[in-house]
């Protein structure tokens, strides 16, 4: 049960992420090539059924790429 609330959560960062991507009109290589991450590495982040873990620096500089706060990036209680 626990494992798979913490892979719900994931998925639903990675969601939040392309979420302010797109509301920035950015691509996903956009990102990546602002953040200096790989677009393989975004798609795997945003991907919906990919419950991949960023690091809190990485989280950080996409929160101030796409000009958002990482609070916002991970507050998975009010969505």
């Amino acid at each position: 049960m626990l494992e798979s609330q913490y892979k719900m959560n994931l998925i639903k960062i990675g969601l939040k992420i392309a979420y302010y991507r797109k509301l920035r009109g950015m691509t996903q290589e956009e990102l990546a090539e602002a953040c200096d991450l790989s677009a393989g590495y975004v798609a795997q982040l945003e991907g919906p059924n990919s419950y991949f873990c960023p690091s809190l620096k990485t989280l950080f500089v996409i929160g101030e790429v796409l000009n958002v706060t990482v609070s916002k990036l991970v507050d998975i209680e009010n969505d």
